[in-house]
């Protein structure tokens, strides 16, 4: 396994992490996603660590609050041994403190997360949404004392856009404040907006990224192609529309290219999308989920090796799109190009 920096902080974490998302599944979305008990994430997590993967993400939304309270249940005894990354911020219900990031709310939060997943502190803690009802200096300021509390290691966001990191930012700078170091976000061979903004936005300000749906929502799993349409049980058909969308001729011509570049290099097309991310800048971790252990070990054999150049160039063209303005100048130009070097790798 290979550990990398969390953007500028010293916090060493696995280039693949596991998404507890699976963990007590229920409801529409996380009851489609899987429904692991207790023993099943034992038995997940074990592989995990013989494996590598020491980070574990989660988040109060996930079942309402049951994949924190499984996943605490499942690293019970080996606590030193794993990292835990959860977040808050969305709505766990319909009354007017149930929701957002303001001081009451994240103490609140905080301390209910510790309680589900029976532990005293949490090593990454991720707002999960922006909430533009609370001025970010409150935000950043409460973030900072439960840091100095010893509550939280490392904090981040997911979900932001760059402006809205960037003002957090500017904040926790003027006032001398804990500063965001992760940010976990979308971004896939089907869905690379990541790349726009966000991405050179981390590598200025020192932001690792934590890429979650690595397979596109379930779209680059190897199941869905141009002559295979979507199977009847996929979860897609109940899950689609709480994800991000996907041109279908777009996503054809993606796969055709993953399926090409699996056979050459006798991997599975969902193994070349997840390598593919691992290999791109300022991403720090993927994020991949497993309703079982042969989901699990499948994705685990994404790492280990390496996509050739050519190949990684093939797959950027498949997955190519016109960049959106202000960007496409800097794409088309050549005077303007000479102001946007390229990132580097």
């Amino acid at each position: 396994m290979e550990y990398r920096n969390l953007g500028r902080s010293g916090l060493k974490v696995p280039v693949l992490s596991f998404g507890a998302g699976t963990f007590g599944g229920s409801g529409p979305l996380f009851g489609a996603w899987g429904n692991t008990d207790v023993e099943e994430a034992g038995r997940l997590v074990d592989i995990c660590l013989e494996a590598g993967v020491t980070l574990f993400d989660t988040a109060d939304v996930y079942s309402d609050g049951a994949s924190e309270m499984v996943l605490g249940k499942a690293i019970k005894g080996r606590r030193d041994r794993v990292l835990i990354s959860t977040k808050a911020g969305l709505p766990t219900g319909s009354g007017p403190n149930d929701w957002g990031t303001s001081r009451a709310r994240l103490i609140a939060s905080v301390d209910a997360a510790l309680r589900r997943l029976g532990t005293d502190h949490i090593d990454i803690f991720q707002l999960h949404a922006y909430d533009a009802s609370t001025p970010v200096e409150d935000v950043v300021s409460t973030l900072d004392q439960l840091v100095k509390a010893g509550k939280l290691r490392y904090i981040g966001v997911s979900n932001f856009s760059g402006w809205q990191i960037m003002k957090s930012l500017a904040a926790a700078d003027r006032h001398g404040l804990t500063r965001y170091v992760a940010n976990q976000v979308y971004y896939s061979l089907a869905g690379r907006d990541y790349e726009w903004d966000l991405m050179p936005l981390g590598q200025d300000q020192g932001l690792g990224a934590l890429v979650w749906s690595p397979l596109a929502w379930g779209r680059l799993t190897g199941k869905i192609g141009r002559a295979k349409p979507l199977p009847a049980g996929s979860r897609l058909h109940e899950t689609a529309g709480f994800g991000p969308p996907v041109e279908t001729e777009y996503l054809y011509r993606v796969i055709d290219a993953l399926e090409d570049v699996a056979v050459e290099v006798e991997k599975t097309v969902p193994q070349v999308a997840i390598n593919w991310l691992t290999q791109r800048p300022t991403v720090s971790s993927v994020i991949i989920g497993a309703r079982n252990e042969a989901q699990l070990r499948q994705n685990l054999g994404s790492i280990g090796w390496q996509l050739t150049g050519e190949q990684i160039a093939r797959l950027d063209a498949a997955s190519a799109v016109t960049a959106p303005y202000p960007h496409f100048p800097y794409r088309r130009q050549e005077g303007f190009a000479r102001l946007d070097p390229p990132l580097a790798g």
